[in-house]
């Protein structure tokens, strides 16, 4: 009798999954929008983004008119008459580069690369910050599931432990069942502290990716992919951000080459003045200017190819992030097969390890099999669901990571309940470079407060 009641409570034991975390429920979509809303990583990456914005607009400030006033006062003493005469003198100054072989044209473009692909790395920074809020969301779950099946288990071996004292008293077994049933409860309450370190590792993190704590997480299931390998690799060499930020780069590499061999060629550029002096006469004056080099010591040809021997880089670079990115998605693709080959076997292991259970417990009760015996099934059967929960886990951060492989892990595609950042909003406040009194500056000063904020 004392075995069927050991064998109903693992039966009973096993079959209770309490939730570990009792806080409002929790998807995965909403845990992803909060990386989203609250990632330090990506509005730093954001501001930086806005900062090689402005290198635009300095670059084609340069092709615009400068002016600069200029005021003087200039005391002198003695005069012809021995007295002491001041001067006073105040006067503008308005410069415009006329032509310089297309340098400062070639800057802007150079920059206005370098924008596009700062854009492409932006994204993939959201993509490494949704991963790892997908990540510490599955991990949770995980440690979650592993926890409450450390605690039954222990529930389970305490009832088993109480129960084989209650019949070493009454001479139905010797001690050594007891000492075995005393090593199993030490050993399961060992592991429940780990499960319990483990879970508060993951909750840390978690914390850390999604900036608040996790409420009740519900079921995930794996990301739809409706892509075949070779399709999959083909977008991926396409549309990848890692890919289309190494191609801006080369534009950006070849455009300085350019820009390099236009320093060889003259500068021009015209001024005008326009002066007051103390008697309120007035003074102006035209001026142009031209210049260009004749020996600079090798340094412009050096820079030529020292620009030239970048842009070779940079184009192997390119070679190297596709193959990088081949390989990614590949071993995304294996890694999701190998989940789910994983998966299925485990289940039929799991339904298998609950028929040998039931097995067990029923000999136990007619005196065919040890209290020994009743234990290992029981803990057969922990393995191999926690097995399971951990494969399901692996199947679904395997398909998200499919997406990260192919460059699609984004709020936008995602569809997240989020305000999505425009990256071209603010460069397109400032790519003209508008003065700060213009209806343009003033919109760009309260776009500035609102991020401020």
């Amino acid at each position: 009798m004392s075995l069927r009641r050991i064998a109903t409570g693992l039966a009973l034991a096993l079959a209770i999954a309490v939730p570990t975390h009792r806080a409002a429920a929790e998807t995965l979509g909403s845990a992803l929008a909060g990386a989203y809303e609250h990632a330090g990583l990506l509005e730093q990456n954001r501001a930086l983004l806005r900062a090689a914005d402005e290198d635009v607009a300095q670059a084609v400030s340069l092709l615009q008119p400068v002016v600069n006033w200029t005021a003087s006062a200039t005391v002198g003493y003695p005069n012809a008459f021995g007295e002491r005469f001041t001067s006073y003198n105040a006067g503008l100054v308005v410069e415009l580069l006329l032509w310089d072989g297309g340098a400062t044209r070639l800057a802007v473009d150079a920059q206005k690369e370098a924008v596009l692909a700062i854009r492409n790395d932006l994204i993939e920074v959201e993509q490494q910050v949704l991963f790892r809020a997908v990540e510490a969301y599955m991990n949770v779950r995980r440690d979650s599931a592993f926890l409450d099946l450390r605690r039954n288990n222990v529930r389970v071996i305490t009832q088993e432990l109480r129960a084989a004292r209650d019949r070493f008293e009454v001479g139905e077994i010797t001690r050594t069942d007891v000492s075995l049933a005393e090593a199993q409860l030490a050993a399961a309450q060992s592991f429940l502290a780990a499960a319990e370190g483990s879970l508060a590792r993951s909750v840390a993190e978690y914390e850390a990716a999604v900036g608040r704590p996790p409420g009740s997480l519900q079921p995930v299931s794996p990301a739809p992919l409706v892509r075949s390998l070779e399709d999959a690799v083909a977008f991926a060499r396409r549309n990848h951000p890692q890919i289309l930020s190494a191609q801006h780069n080369i534009a950006v590499a070849e455009i300085n080459v350019a820009r390099a061999e236009a320093s060889l060629r003259p500068r021009v550029t015209g001024s005008a003045q326009f002066g007051l002096d103390e008697d309120f006469e007035d003074s102006a004056s035209l001026g142009l200017q031209a210049q260009g080099p004749i020996i600079q010591g090798g340094r412009l040809s050096s820079q030529i190819r020292q620009a030239m021997a970048r842009r070779d880089a940079t184009r192997a670079g390119l070679h190297v992030v596709l193959h990088g990115i081949e390989q990614n998605v590949t071993v995304a693709y294996a890694n999701l097969a190998v989940a789910r080959a994983s998966l299925a076997s485990l289940q039929q292991q799991v339904r298998a390890q609950q028929t040998a259970f039931r097995g067990v417990r029923e000999e136990a009760t007619l005196g065919a099999r040890t209290t020994l015996d009743v234990l290992n099934a029981e803990q057969d059967l922990l393995d191999a669901r926690a097995n399971l929960v951990s494969a399901q886990v692996d199947e679904v951060i395997a398909s998200y990571g499919v997406l990260f492989a192919l460059g699609l892990l984004t709020a936008e595609h995602l569809n997240l309940g989020v305000q999505i950042y425009d990256p071209a909003a603010y460069y397109n406040l400032v790519k003209d470079s508008p003065p700060i009194r213009s209806d343009q500056g003033r919109a760009l000063d309260r776009v500035l407060r609102a991020i401020g904020d």
